[in-house]
């Protein structure tokens, strides 16, 4: 996942992961609208948790039955409570964590760990480290497929997918893609989907075979970064970087819509009860939020966040939406290394996370 500007050469946003924000401006104004009759819910922030802490962030992953957040935060995870917002532990030692996979069934949780090729193994209860795996190169996006019990690491360096056992832990084998993959879902029925930014495609794969089963270009959908699933239809929606979401069939493979969303998308989540899908959108400072009326079109509201609010989470019980950001110190006049832009850093002590719900 990148973690500012869409266009930058990923390369440029990995080297900057934990410092790179773009200059952050709070807001909580919600926004609602009603298009031929179907009323679209009013979301609104109804509390921020000031939570603290060093490192930047990356994705952000809700554990519904265990009433937490877990959150990459470069070299620990951090673990808030998502009824008070107290930290409730940390895992540490993660060396450039990008994301968390949660296995209740097994009571394990699994962090991809970009910096050392691996996952780190951790009791989803005690929070106390069981093991380390070594996976493929760069490891960022990471995902549990309940169908085949298997974690599937991302990785951006070896532009390939690691299966690994999740009881065991062991390493069962490599889905090769071909380029640097972004968000997964799973259909808990036998196909994982996976976000292609470069090539703006989603490729479908079998989690047992490890074999490509389908690929779908998104034009006129450009870079695609955030994956969320209705897990009823199987449709899919892919956050796009140039203010479109992909709305795709994952039955067929068959590119549905493509609704206008907010500028600098990142992560995409649906809410099953509210049968709705969003986007965080960093550089908006906003939450698309999109609704379906029926006839294959869809509706889309923008509630304001606020800037560099780009990674969230959904928690399906409480129909709660969790954005993590942070504020920035003044960016700086002179450029970085080799020319490039030399991004603002982190106020120490701001990071929190702002909470909405309909």
């Amino acid at each position: 996942m990148e973690i500012t500007r869409r266009h930058l050469p990923k390369a440029t946003v990995r080297a900057a992961f934990g410092v790179a924000l773009s200059a952050i401006a709070f807001g909580a104004t919600a926004a609602a609208g009603q298009t031929s009759g179907h009323a679209m819910p009013t979301y609104h922030e109804v509390a921020r948790y000031k939570v603290g802490g060093d490192g930047g962030w990356d994705y952000v992953t809700c554990d519904s039955t265990g009433h937490r957040l877990f959150i990459a935060r470069g070299s620990h995870v951090q673990v808030v409570s998502t009824r008070t917002g107290a930290v409730e532990g940390d895992i540490p030692g993660t060396k450039g964590c990008h994301g968390v996979a949660l296995a209740p069934a097994l009571n394990r949780g699994f962090v991809s760990d970009g910096g050392s090729n691996s996952v780190t193994i951790f009791d989803l209860k005690t929070l106390k480290v069981l093991d380390t795996v070594a996976v493929g190169g760069r490891p960022d996006a990471i995902l549990y497929d309940p169908a085949t019990k298997r974690v599937f690491t991302f990785n951006a360096g070896s532009e390939d997918a690691t299966a690994l056992d999740a009881a065991s832990g062991k390493v069962v084998g490599t889905v090769k893609l071909g380029f640097k993959p972004e968000f997964a879902q799973s259909n808990g029925k036998g196909r994982v989907f996976v976000n292609n930014e470069d090539g703006s495609e989603l490729v479908t794969f079998d989690p047992r075979a490890l074999t490509i089963l389908t690929r779908t270009p998104l034009a006129p959908a450009e870079g695609p970064s955030g994956l969320a699933i209705d897990p009823k239809t199987e449709r899919l929606f892919s956050a796009c970087g140039n203010q479109k979401a992909a709305v795709i069939d994952g039955k067929t493979g068959k590119l549905l819509a493509t609704p206008t969303i907010g500028e600098g998308p990142d992560a995409a989540a649906f809410d099953p009860g509210m049968r709705l899908a969003f986007t965080s959108n960093g550089e908006a400072g906003t939450l698309s939020v999109l609704k379906e009326m029926g006839n294959g079109t869809y509706t889309t509201t923008e509630v304001k966040t606020a800037v560099g609010a780009r990674t969230m989470a959904l928690d399906p019980a409480t129909h709660r939406i969790y954005l993590i950001t942070a504020q920035a110190e003044p960016a700086p006049a002179s450029s970085g290394a080799n020319g490039g832009r030399q991004w603002p850093r982190m106020v120490p002590g701001s990071f929190e996370v702002l909470v909405f719900a309909p």
